[in-house]
């Protein structure tokens, strides 16, 4: 059902409601809708267009979602994404296939990001060659429109000749604003700032990063909100502290290196796989664990993703900034070893699985949902001696949830792999903003009537941050 947004409208015939298409009832397939009705006329901005993954990828009946998008889009005006993580923009290319041709608006880093998360998509979900999905990465290309953090920009909602011809009432409400702000989630995230034409602000938050993380900034809240819609991914919980993350991740290697064998962290590409090798640049720098270790980074998108966080090195944080200075390389240190080509990854897999040696491995993904981690689970899990650091969220009915619930046995490849590894679950490296966190930032809001649509939660999540909101006299809608 929309949720609407009272406005002081009654003299201006502007009605504002919201649709979820997805990311509502769930933490994937984020797909929000800010429904604008004037004086008969209907626009719509589409704010994220995600991926459904895990359990939110299956139908009530247990069957695999499609990935067509379902909904009307003849009065779309805009397309704005807030991050570049699959759950947000892997059903972007199927809504240009339904004839989307209006502006993508993202910041800069995300707009360089984009083709890069798709990419791998466009060829394992839908088999396109290399051709192929370069032309569907240059169209996509062609309609984004990037926009610096902390800039207004008009979005019109009708043509220019339209508004010429309107009367006043009707030119007044003839375009929005939006605005970037940093999210502190992943390289590029932002949080959205819409305002109508009556000046009230809606604000998405899209992903928000957790506090105190070093290497991107903290997110600001904005300094008014009507209506906040605010995700909720760990609206339950306390993330460990930065320092804390820091020390067991040391306690962990430390004993791994006494019993030998590899540590696994399945980690996605964008955003937790730069946490850590920055964590584990600090611990070498230190001394705090031995330099000689081999640090693979089997992810050649990983790689990628990882470049563009050192060309983006303004949007980092004081500290990491202070580091660059001080000649130090946090994303690009000499123990670290990138692997390309899947004919070395498959050696390296074989190679571990017969001598054990001990390592220390960063592949995609981060769910286990897929990508070359796989192999390593395969053929380490039944090795006592395996470490498996799963350091962020990991969805229903995904390898890494398995993992993390400490099942005895698994399947990968429709093969029973029998689980002997030694699994840790590390919550101090979610991009994710813990429930102290995100009270900061509802707080944090100095005007506006803030009234709330909490999204993107499992359901008991969802509805315990809720009653947090409650309890602190929030209005919910």
């Amino acid at each position: 059902m929309p949720t609407p947004l009272k406005t002081s409208t009654q003299t201006t015939n502007l009605e504002i409601n919201l649709k979820h298409h997805g990311g509502k009832l769930g933490v994937t397939g984020s797909c929000h809708e800010l429904s604008i009705k004037h004086n008969g006329n209907n626009h719509g901005i589409l704010i994220d267009c995600g991926l459904f993954q895990g359990r939110d990828a299956k139908d009530k009946n247990g069957n695999e979602r499609k990935l067509d998008i379902e909904f009307p889009i003849a009065h779309l005006k805009a397309l704005i994404l807030t991050h570049t993580h699959i759950d947000h923009i892997g059903r972007l290319p199927w809504l240009l296939a339904k004839g989307f041709k209006q502006p993508i608006y993202c910041t800069p880093a995300t707009a360089e990001l984009v083709p890069l998360m798709l990419d791998d998509g466009l060829k394992l979900q839908l088999g396109l060659n290399k051709g192929q999905r370069e032309r569907v990465l240059a169209l996509i290309r062609k309609q984004i429109k990037p926009i610096p953090y902390n800039q207004w920009h008009r979005i019109p909602l009708t043509s220019s000749s339209a508004s010429r011809s309107s009367s006043p009432l009707k030119t007044r409400f003839s375009s929005l604003y939006l605005r970037f702000q940093p999210a502190g989630h992943i390289l590029g995230s932002a949080y959205v700032e819409i305002k109508l034409p009556n000046n009230e602000v809606i604000v998405f938050s899209g992903d928000l990063g957790p506090s105190k993380t070093p290497l991107l900034p903290d997110p600001t809240p904005p300094k008014r909100a009507d209506l906040l819609v605010i995700e909720s991914t760990y609206g339950n919980k306390i993330h460990d502290s930065v320092e804390t993350r820091a020390t067991r991740l040391q306690q962990i290697i430390e004993r791994s290196l006494e019993d030998g064998g590899a540590i696994i962290i399945p980690a996605f590409s964008v955003g937790r796989t730069q946490e850590l090798l920055f964590d584990i640049e600090h611990l070498i720098h230190h001394k705090k664990i031995d330099s000689k270790i081999p640090i693979i980074l089997d992810s050649p998108l990983a790689n990628k993703v990882t470049k563009q966080y050192r060309r983006f090195k303004k949007l980092w944080s004081k500290e990491a900034t202070t580091k660059l200075n001080n000649h130090r390389h946090p994303l690009n240190f000499e123990q670290c070893i990138v692997i390309e080509s899947h004919k070395e990854h498959m050696k390296i897999v074989s190679r571990l699985k017969s001598t054990a040696e001990p390592c220390i491995i960063v592949a995609a993904s981060g769910m286990c949902a897929g990508g070359r981690v796989m192999n390593y689970l395969e053929a380490l899990l039944p090795d006592k001696r395996t470490d498996i650091i799963l350091a962020g969220y990991q969805a229903h009915g995904t390898l890494g949830r398995d993992l993390q619930n400490q099942e005895h046995q698994v399947w990968i490849d429709n093969q029973p792999i029998d689980v002997n590894a030694q699994i840790h679950t590390m919550s101090g490296y979610s991009a994710h903003a813990d429930q102290s966190d995100l009270i900061q930032f509802v707080e944090g809001i100095e005007e506006g009537r803030k009234e709330i649509v909490v999204v993107h939660g499992e359901d008991d999540v969802r509805r315990e941050f809720e009653r947090v909101l409650e309890t602190r006299n929030y209005t919910l809608r």
